[in-house]
């Protein structure tokens, strides 16, 4: 046990137990620096949300360019070739800009991208996006040419409409982008009064510009919705299989706990047996006085204590191992053809001396012709054994216990054994049923067990597939009943053909399947 106990010790002091305390501390700085908040008020999310814009901009870097060149070729009808190259340079180089900000942020690991600081360049590259396409206006309306005029329109329109889209993750980054293009519309319109034509013209363009707006908006809501729904669900996978490592670790505990338990019980069974065995033994000489009479009559009486507490610490050794074995699923059945009404009746005739000492009235009533069970013999009557004891210790002087053996409905075989004690209250079956559980009116009215009977009854029944009851009422009495199913009835199975196995003719016979 001391050493089970050190080893034990020793693996939660290891190596792999401070690596675990480190794992755990970095998922808790993990959580903390999610839950910092900047504008969603998570920062998953906001990181979500930049690498989104980071993505579109990516992609939206060949459309962008050729948008560019479209537009440089269509200018020199208006635009001397200085200016043309000179602008087209600037938008290039702030689309370059824009690309080149993307690709950093999309090479970086979430932990070390700072959400304001990337959030800030980006708006500014799309603000200097938007001032070279809003100098266009400038530089072609010079030309004095009406269709300048309208080419000026078109191409603002269509800039600003691929450049909210894409910037669409960044709300700010939008109106960066849009406001000086719609002031570069608004003088390029120049209405000079109510009823200037134009006013119908800068309506409907404005018009199309809250429209540009409000679509990048719902579009960054379903972003960052579709955003905290994937993070909610990486925290409860993570969630998951943080519960998981735990019941595994405490799996392990357990499993390392029960053998240290089994050791135990084994190590403690050898130990305690071995010096029982000479007590027993040495103090049933001094008790029956084989060399001699005592000088002093009460050396006697002691032997006698010495042998009674001798034959109760072995009895509540044997059931404390037989309890630990069924608990370890390590109890085999050794199963063959018994009869249960025999085994009833001999259990019934070890134990009524006993009742008679204490003027108690024992009947059983047995139902005819039970056929026989397949089961485990030992097993089946430790049960009975252990109900048998019980009502007989819990019943007082002067009253009865009634023993039926009998069908059930299914076509099972049961045991139900009844006794005129003091009853369990309806609060405390759950306490007599488990391991060294004992009612409060049990324990004044009757003489000092272990409480291992029951629970032991419960697990020897319940390899046998069968059913252990307990119904009781306070001053009327309790009962026990234990059920064996149809499946064990031994008139239940097939008609064994001879002639099918001859090689099972001379004795040899085993149990037919179900």
């Amino acid at each position: 046990m001391d050493e089970i106990t050190a080893e034990m010790i020793e693996r939660g002091r290891s190596q792999d137990g401070r690596s675990q305390r480190r794992r755990r501390g970095v998922k808790v700085r993990e959580a903390r620096e999610k839950l910092t908040t900047s504008d969603t008020g998570h920062r998953g999310c906001d990181v979500g949300l930049l690498r989104a814009y980071a993505s579109a901009r990516l992609h939206s870097a060949v459309p962008a360019s050729a948008l560019i060149a479209m537009v440089a070729g269509l200018t020199r009808y208006w635009m001397e070739g200085e200016l043309e190259i000179v602008w087209t340079t600037f938008a290039f180089s702030t689309l370059l800009l824009c690309y080149g900000f993307a690709k950093r942020l999309d090479r970086l690991a979430d932990a070390d991208i700072n959400v304001i600081s990337w959030r800030s360049k980006f708006v500014a590259a799309e603000f200097a996006h938007g001032l070279v396409w809003a100098s266009m206006a400038a530089l072609l309306l010079q030309a004095g040419d009406p269709n300048a005029k309208a080419f000026v329109l078109a191409m603002l329109m269509l800039a600003a409409a691929f450049n909210t889209m894409v910037a669409a993750t960044i709300p700010i980054a939008v109106y960066a982008t849009v406001t000086p293009i719609s002031i570069a519309i608004v003088a390029c319109l120049r209405v000079s009064s109510l009823e200037d034509t134009s006013l119908s013209l800068l309506a409907l363009v404005g018009a199309a510009q809250v429209f540009f707006v409000v679509l990048a908006k719902r579009f960054h809501h379903v972003t960052r919705e579709s955003l905290f729904f994937r993070i909610e669900k990486d925290d409860l996978i993570g969630e998951l299989e943080q519960a998981k490592a735990n019941s595994d670790e405490a799996r392990r505990r357990a499993e390392e706990a029960n053998l240290a338990k089994s050791r135990f019980l084994a190590t403690m069974s050898h130990e305690l047996r071995t010096p029982l065995n000479a007590i027993l033994g040495f103090s049933e000489v001094l008790k029956n006085e084989l060399f001699g009479v005592h000088a002093v009559a009460a050396y006697k009486d002691y032997s006698n204590d010495i042998h009674s507490s001798g034959q109760h610490l072995l009895m509540l050794i044997n059931e404390i191992l037989d309890l630990s074995r069924v608990e370890a699923g390590r109890y085999e059945l050794k199963e063959e053809s018994v009869s249960l009404a025999t085994m009833v009746e001999d259990c019934r005739h070890l134990l009524t001396i006993r009742a008679q000492k204490r003027g108690i009235e024992m009947i059983e009533m047995t139902e005819p012709d039970l056929p026989r069970l397949w089961a485990d013999e030992r097993a089946v009557r430790q049960i009975v054994l252990n109900l048998l004891t019980n009502a007989i210790k819990f019943t007082p002087q002067g009253g009865q216990v009634t023993l039926k053996v009998g069908w059930t409905s299914a076509g099972g075989q049961y045991v139900a054994i009844r006794d005129t004690g003091p009853g369990i209250p309806e609060e405390e079956i759950a306490v007599v049923m488990s391991s060294f559980g004992r009612g409060t009116l049990a324990q004044k009215n009757a003489e000092e067990g272990t409480g291992l009977g029951l629970p032991i009854v419960k697990g020897l029944i319940d390899l046998h597939g069968g059913l252990f009851k307990l119904a009781s009422k306070v001053r009327e009495g309790t009962e026990a009943i234990v059920v064996f199913p149809p499946e064990r009835v031994m008139n239940a199975l097939p008609k064994f053909d001879d002639e099918a196995h001859p090689h099972l003719m001379n004795g040899e016979r085993r149990r037919p399947a179900a």
